[in-house]
């Protein structure tokens, strides 16, 4: 720790390695999916932080570190946003000053068994706190949880059902400080060991007793993904595609047809014609269809972007509203004071309107669906609210054409394989431009993906399964967990504080020798 704080003696060598370590976990997310690298990728982070000469070192080591992890998690922002990406960052940043505060407090100046033992609870509480706060949807919503990373790792998909991503990234970050102690604290090796098997056992655990969806039925399900349609006209020649491609799914038994988000222009209700071609195309495949119309509606006032079912008939009245929306993308937050970002990026140059509820649709062929839109997908209480209502398949809209050439298409993709495994039912992913993806109700991938150079249709082998999976019975514990892990940690702290330091007696105070004379005698007072 000596040889640190020398090398970075300077407050910006440390404020630059810390943005640094920040920006390492998210190699573990795709486009790279190094989903290993998550279980070692804070500890950098944390020996920067452990070795903060002072408590409010630390609270910038992490403030730093927060910036570089938001500012490397939404880089595919800055050629829409520009500066506003470093502003954004910079501010959600700010969540993690209080948690280098923790780990310096816990695993600084050659910590004791018993505070390491502590700090594998507290300090992924505090992660997760972190997590929470941000997953408010006018922060940017839960895009980067840390649990996410593992998507792709069964037993993660596993442990997903039994508490969702939130059960992951503590876990994670668990392990990340054990191996961190490991490191760098000798004394304490003993109490992260314990901690790591701990983390064995509760996986293993997951993997032996949580239960395993049983597959009742399948269905088949098509995605339609036309690709990239730029320019002017570029609605109507988007629909021409998708026409041509649904029409080539006719005689492949498909029992839903679903389209991206904002593959209708136009409401269906302004364009009758429109409505026409939808109600032949489904007439002709013996499916209904699921589109997404971006646009003015008639009825009310505003843009919306909703889901409608579209079947032999026209539309069947199914419709669900988008409720979550795009900070900045799809609106922008207090426009009074915010207003300016439409001047230095393409930030909506107005408010979309939002849904009041979700829906769960029947969709024909006795299948319920329920439909998302966009980044509704890493909500991850939206998915469980509508398997809780019935929904037998999961479907999120989406378009991410903006940002085809980063990994955001991919990190948009894997987000579907945690709700499925949380839910216990399957999810389609369906996209205008790609990454589309389908997966089990197990999380495990169904087919291919569909690539963001494609421009097709496919249909899906779709495993339908009963039972109810122990996050969807009991909701976000592991968050409410981790909040009683942190006020039994402030009242303990409080307690310390408060509690009176023991005072010693007081003994005789040393008696006094009288001054001499020259003659040797004790000086009389007075004489």
């Amino acid at each position: 720790m000596k040889t640190i704080n020398r090398r970075l003696a300077s407050p910006w060598r440390r404020s630059i390695a810390a943005v640094l370590a920040g920006a390492l976990p998210v190699l573990a997310f795709p486009e790279p999916s190094w989903w290993w690298f998550a279980y070692v990728a804070l500890v950098p982070w944390m020996a920067l932080l452990r070795s903060a000469p002072t408590g409010r070192r630390a609270l910038y080591d992490g403030w730093w570190g927060g910036f570089g992890f938001m500012l490397a998690m939404h880089h595919w922002l800055l050629p829409n946003l520009h500066v506003f990406t470093f502003v954004i960052a910079a501010l959600l940043g700010a969540l993690w000053a209080p948690w280098g505060w923790l780990v310096r407090r816990f695993l600084a100046a050659g910590p004791s068994p018993g505070r390491v033992t502590a700090a594998l609870l507290v300090l992924p509480s505090g992660w997760l706190m972190i997590e929470l706060v941000r997953s408010w949807q006018g922060l940017g919503g839960p895009w980067g949880v840390l649990g996410s990373s593992q998507w792709e790792v069964e037993p993660a998909l596993r442990l997903a059902s039994v508490g969702g991503v939130w059960l992951i990234s503590f876990l994670v970050v668990a392990v990340n400080v054990a191996v961190a102690v490991l490191v760098a604290v000798r004394r304490c090796r003993v109490a992260a060991v314990a901690g790591l098997v701990a983390v064995a056992v509760a996986a293993s655990a997951a993997w032996v007793w949580s239960p395993r969806p049983d597959v009742a039925d399948r269905v088949r399900i098509a995605v339609v993904q036309p690709g990239v349609m730029q320019g002017v006209g570029g609605a109507d020649r988007r629909f021409d595609r998708e026409e041509r491609l649904t029409r080539e799914l006719a005689g492949q038994g498909a029992d839903l047809i679903v389209w991206g988000e904002s593959s209708v222009g136009y409401d269906l209700d302004d364009r009758p014609d429109f409505a026409r071609r939808l109600a032949a195309l489904s007439r002709e495949t013996g499916a209904n269809i699921l589109v997404n119309v971006d646009a003015r509606r008639s009825d009310k006032p505003g843009i919306y972007k909703s889901s409608i079912l579209v079947g032999p008939d026209g539309p069947t009245g199914a419709r669900y509203d988008k409720m979550r929306l795009v900070p900045f993308g799809e609106y922008i937050p207090a426009r009074s004071l915010l207003g300016w970002a439409t001047s230095v990026g393409k930030a909506a140059s107005e408010d979309r309107r939002r849904g009041t509820e979700q829906v769960v649709m029947n969709a024909g062929h006795g299948l319920r669906i329920g439909p998302m839109v966009c980044f509704e997908s890493a909500f991850s209480d939206m998915s469980r609210n509508l398997a809780d209502d019935g929904a037998q398949v999961l479907i999120a809209q989406s378009a991410t054409s903006t940002f085809q050439q980063s990994w955001a298409p991919e990190q948009h993709a894997s987000l579907a394989a945690l709700r499925a495994a949380e839910t216990g039912r399957p999810m389609v992913h369906a996209t205008l431009t790609g990454v589309s993806a389908v997966y089990g109700p197990s999380g495990q991938r169904i087919g291919s993906w569909l690539g963001t150079d494609a421009s097709t249709s496919a249909v899906y082998e779709v495993p339908l399964a009963d039972g109810v999976t122990p996050y969807v019975r009991f909701g976000e514990w592991p968050v409410y967990a981790a909040l009683l892990i942190m006020a039994a940690w402030c009242a303990t702290e409080g307690v310390r504080a408060k509690r009176p330091r023991l005072r010693r007696r007081p003994g005789p105070e040393p008696r006094e020798q009288p001054a001499r004379t020259a003659h040797e005698s004790p000086a009389r007072p007075g004489h």
